[in-house]
């Protein structure tokens, strides 16, 4: 990961603690994937993709998340959670940096996608 990229990691997981979530993990990586961070809000377990990008030209940060990092983010936190004694209620969230704004898209990737 780049510089730019690990400021964007931490500036996110700031965002969220201020917003009252709880980091679990930072990087957390398989063979098949990685996933940002992955967060508690309340008893729901968070999948969190971080993005960056200078301006919301050609998209923007959000519409970098194409299908191939969507299934990829799929099968690394099926991964995860076969790790868990039980399975919590999950969600995916992406926080955007655009420029100097921050985007939290809560839920935006449907599990059962495909």
């Amino acid at each position: 990961m780049n510089d730019k990229g690990a400021a964007a990691e931490n500036a996110a997981a700031d965002y969220l603690r201020r917003a009252g979530l709880t980091i679990v993990e930072r990087n957390w990586q398989c063979r098949r994937g990685e996933i940002d961070l992955i967060a508690r809000d309340g008893q729901t377990l968070v999948f969190v993709e971080v993005r960056a990008r200078a301006s919301s030209r050609f998209g923007g940060a959000a519409a970098s998340i194409g299908p191939a990092k969507r299934a990829k983010l799929l099968t690394a936190a099926q991964t995860y959670l076969s790790s868990l004694r039980t399975t919590p209620p999950c969600r995916f969230d992406a926080v955007c940096f655009e420029g100097s704004d921050i985007i939290w898209l809560k839920n935006c990737l449907d599990a059962t996608e495909g």
